[in-house]
């Protein structure tokens, strides 16, 4: 396949601020291909996505360390309390949208959200020009295989979504980016409703740095099928 650049040489990507997010993931895609030729480098992958932070994801560098909600948000308890009432509600909200990705960072799984912001973007596109390149780099850096920010997709969606990568829509991602919002509704919302920081939060007490956890088994979205969130057990 040509290079989507030489296909549209009037394209500037550097043209607008929401084209430099694409940059920064493109780079970051070629860096990560040439560290996994080296030994080990699946292994390092999980701490390796730790480092790979996109600016526009939070405002400044204290932002995105996955710890006090309070400082970075200014969050009221009312505030706070209304995030519980849907997944929907909490990322309507930016701040909202920051705390579940600072929880999400402590999981070691903010490739979810990030994925789910970045098809949010690509359906902002105004023109067909754009949907190229964005498709391309959100498709190596979420999507094809051993991608740097891999989400877990089933074999069906990933396989529908790579044949239309070559030809991309505005709905292109629309199937993988609602699967990947279904598990982290039912899977990684219910945590994050009872998380010491969010209950903090909601209690208005200063929130404390949360305990690291590591990653837990990769879901799929056939785990939750005819399953509802259980708030009973955390």
């Amino acid at each position: 396949m040509e290079n989507p650049l030489l296909l549209f040489p009037q394209l500037n990507i550097s043209a607008s601020k929401d084209k430099s997010y694409y940059k920064v993931m493109k780079s970051m895609v070629k860096e990560e291909a040439h560290k996994a030729s080296k030994p080990g480098a699946k292994q390092k992958r999980n701490r390796l996505s730790l480092l790979l932070q996109k600016p526009e994801f939070h405002e400044s560098d204290h932002l995105g360390k996955p710890g006090n909600l309070a400082k970075a948000a200014s969050v009221s308890p009312e505030e706070a309390v209304k995030w519980g009432e849907s997944f929907d509600k909490l990322l309507s909200e930016k701040a909202g949208l920051d705390a579940f990705t600072k929880f999400l960072k402590t999981e070691f799984s903010e490739e979810n959200i990030e994925f789910w912001m970045a098809c949010e973007d690509y359906k902002k596109s105004k023109t067909a020009h754009e949907l190229l390149p964005k498709a391309k780099t959100i498709f190596e850096t979420f999507i094809q295989k051993d991608a740097p920010k891999e989400v877990n997709l089933d074999f069906h969606t990933k396989e529908v979504t790579s044949q239309n990568i070559h030809q991309p829509l505005i709905t292109t991602f629309d199937t993988a980016q609602n699967t990947v919002y279904r598990l982290m509704e039912q899977d990684s919302y219910p945590r994050f409703l009872r998380s010491d920081p969010y209950l903090n939060l909601v209690k208005g007490r200063h929130p404390s740095r949360p305990t690291l956890r590591r990653r837990s088994r990769s879901f799929t979205v056939n785990d939750f099928q005819g399953v509802r969130p259980d708030f009973t057990v955390w």
